[in-house]
């Protein structure tokens, strides 16, 4: 079956940095439009970004993370990676890895890459970020 695992969370001071990788395994990774989205205690499953099937520079950053966050990934490898560059506070949360299956190539940063939680039907377990103040 198909299964995600995040890792590199942690506590890191505000300004800091934190690279994420989610590998992916039980599908045909290539297939997979790749996104990564966060919990807050108490707040909704939000958008963080994501890559399409072909990587690159195709990819989608929400607003609030937009210039401090790149969103990678290595089809070889089967893993996809979140740069997060100059932390604050507010990023605290859980953070997860999740797949959407685009096999028609579909998507892509100019016709629009999935951002609503309810189109990814594959999710990792998450992994915790904290920024201290």
């Amino acid at each position: 079956q198909v299964q995600l695992v995040e890792s590199g969370g942690g506590l890191v001071q505000a300004g800091g940095s934190l690279r994420l990788s989610c590998v992916a395994s039980g599908l045909r990774f290539s297939d997979y439009v790749m996104g990564w989205f966060r919990q807050a205690p108490g707040k909704e499953r939000e958008f963080v970004g994501a890559v399409s099937r072909r990587g690159g520079g195709d990819t989608y950053v929400a607003d609030a993370m937009k210039g401090r966050t790149t969103i990678s990934r290595d089809n070889a490898k089967n893993t996809v990676a979140l740069q997060m560059n100059n932390l604050k506070p507010e990023d605290t949360a859980v953070y997860y890895c999740a797949a959407v299956p685009d096999v028609s190539g579909r998507y892509g940063a100019t016709t629009g890459l999935p951002s609503r939680r309810v189109q990814y039907p594959y999710w990792g377990q998450g992994t915790q970020v904290s920024v201290s103040s």
